[in-house]
């Protein structure tokens, strides 16, 4: 069991005298959820500091606790031994009768006085950061002491009897780790029977020993070591935060502990596995906010698209994994507190994530506190981010518009070239239906069926030059919720070499409206919006734009089975309802990687 050790930098020694009961206290220093490691730990403290004792606590835990003192004199010696580092940073001063059965020094629970009773043990204050409870070794076999010659192998006889010495967990961790190593394909049972005596017999052979189908002591040491060595550096420790109100193990070779952006306590990587990351998940909420949450996950950066989800009444597990990272979350609903996890991992290192991952499954535990909801500092806060993580984000946002009832788009063919995947408005998935090059438009259809509020009507006159026109689009990239308008007047119904496609607008057009719909002054389409450069590679004026001609688009349209709608000029609509038209047509394109 691996614990930090603090010596003292100059001796201490304090004399002890009588005290009133009611004024009895200790400085409590750790707690070990197993009696041996608190008992390494009390050893190891009673080596640089006087007055260690080691105390049950009740439910498993044990602790180790400095004094008996006065409540003054407690005060004295615990910023002493703070200011020489001597205790851990978050020690603090606990009444004596918080403490049960004294199992060290050994015989002192005779001599312990008697503590009055209370009627409220005073609170341990809750500590900034989360506390590092115990590092549990990987699970292993008996030490045995080095000898100066190596004592002989076990016979079959007496591998046998030390066999019989294990107890259900000890055979568990063989089977597993046969199966690991490939020699053990059954149920983990605890039970030696003919499979697993030829899974033995296998690793046996295989490492060089005689296959017998019984590991002695020393095999069942080497073939524990080989399945652990996968986490060697990976210091899997009990992390206990009583702000989040979790405790688990987490891999802090790999992780340390960061800050706090409500929801979440964030561990970063330390250095030592590139990508590896932990997020603490808690919130107070019921299911409304967990909806909330399993929908707010997904757009981070930290979530892959790709792999499993499922929601369930009283919780939810996103998985997903790219060519870089695997991303694991559990999240939970119960008394009207949301907790969880995040693991991320980087890609190709399976065998040590879904070990990290079983052990921090198996070690999860709910305890009593929740995240403050306003926990969150300055870092956390920005448009891109969510509680300090990073949001997905497209790698190109343009526009489009509706030109059907049934939700088809049209848009821009450059925008949606070389996506991974097209979503309309951010949540709807599309896919490319066709494209025509020469004219420069795509259209896209959802994947699940789309209600417009309103659909294109094309202009089926030809326009007149120097009238006004006007274009929808998401100018500034889709960080505006709704459609901008940019007004400007059509120059030319031919490119500027003579092509009919296109018409020529005395209009300054951004990315962003790429895509989007060209409407007269009545309203009418009379084109789509292509990007700004140059063909020829010329530099253009900041005030001419370029669209796709709205009769050579509605031919195009039709000869693909799409039946758009076309009508003459209509009048002069006034900008605001002209404002109010487009924004139930026009839709952010965006092209995913």
């Amino acid at each position: 069991m691996k614990q930090k050790v603090f010596a003292l930098t100059t001796a201490l020694f304090f004399a002890q005298g009588a005290f009133a009961q009611e004024d009895l206290v200790y400085i409590q220093v750790e707690a070990r959820t197993s009696l041996s490691g608190a008992q390494q730990s009390v050893q190891n403290y009673a080596q640089a500091v006087q007055d260690v004792n080691g105390f049950s606590l009740g439910g498993g835990w044990y602790g180790v606790a400095i004094g008996p003192y006065t409540r003054e004199r407690a005060q004295e010696v615990l910023g002493q031994l703070l200011a020489d580092r001597a205790i851990p940073a978050d020690s603090y001063i606990e009444p004596a009768q918080a403490y049960g059965q004294q199992f060290f020094p050994v015989g002192a629970q005779a001599d312990r006085p008697a503590a009055a009773p209370v009627e409220q043990a005073e609170a341990a204050p809750v500590p900034a950061e989360p506390v590092v409870v115990e590092q549990p070794e990987p699970v292993a076999a008996p030490v045995v002491e080095a000898a100066p010659e190596p004592e002989p192998e076990e016979t079959v006889r007496e591998a046998r009897a030390s066999e019989r010495q294990l107890n259900r967990a000890e055979r568990d961790a063989l089977q597993i780790a046969l199966k690991w190593a490939g020699f053990y394909q059954a149920r983990i049972d605890g039970a030696f029977g003919p499979g697993t005596r030829r899974s033995m017999a296998a690793w046996q052979e295989a490492n060089g020993h005689e296959a017998t189908g019984v590991l002695t002591t020393r095999q069942r040491a080497q073939l524990l070591a080989q399945y652990n060595a996968v986490l060697d550096g990976m210091d899997l420790s009990l992390v206990a935060d009583a702000r989040s109100g979790i405790s688990m193990e987490l891999p802090l070779g790999a992780v340390k502990f960061d800050r706090y952006e409500a929801p979440f306590a964030l561990f970063n990587p330390t250095g030592m596995v590139e990508g590896a990351q932990v997020l603490l998940i808690s919130q107070p909420g019921d299911r409304s906010t967990m909806n909330g949450l399993y929908e707010i996950m997904q757009t981070l950066r930290i979530v892959p698209v790709e792999g499993a989800r499922e929601r369930r009444g009283d919780g939810f597990t996103l998985t997903g994994a790219n060519d870089r990272i695997v991303s694991h979350t559990e999240v939970s609903l119960r008394n009207g507190e949301i907790k969880g996890f995040t693991l991320v991992w980087p890609a190709n290192d399976e065998e040590r994530r879904s070990r990290i991952l079983d052990a921090m499954q198996a070690s999860f535990e709910r305890t009593n506190g929740v995240l403050d909801p306003a926990a969150v500092t300055d870092e956390g806060q920005a448009v891109d981010l969510v509680s300090g993580l990073e949001v997905r984000t497209p790698k190109l946002n343009a526009s489009g518009f509706f030109v059907e009832s049934r939700g088809t788009v049209l848009t821009s063919a450059e925008a949606v070239a070389q996506c991974d995947r097209v979503t309309l408005n951010g949540v709807y998935e599309a896919r490319v239906m066709a494209t025509e090059p020469t004219l420069g438009v795509a259209v896209l259809t959802p994947e699940e069926r789309i209600a417009p509020r309103g659909v294109a009507q094309f202009l089926s006159d030809v326009p007149r030059i120097q009238s006004e026109v006007a274009v929808a689009g998401y100018s500034f990239g889709g960080v505006l919720t709704a459609p901008t308008m940019t007004f400007g007047t059509l120059e030319d119904v031919k490119g500027l070499g003579g092509e009919d496609r296109l018409t020529r607008l005395a209009l300054a057009s951004l990315p962003g409206d790429t895509g989007g719909p060209v409407f007269d002054a009545g309203g009418s389409v009379m084109g789509m919006l292509l990007p700004r450069q140059d063909p020829a590679g010329r530099q253009l004026p900041d005030q001419v734009s370029f669209a796709a001609s709205g009769r050579m688009v509605l031919n195009w349209l039709r000869d693909n089975g799409i039946q758009p709608v076309a009508r003459a000029t209509n009048g002069v609509m006034d900008p605001e309802d002209l404002t109010a038209l487009a924004s139930d047509m026009t839709v952010l394109v965006s092209c995913w990687e």
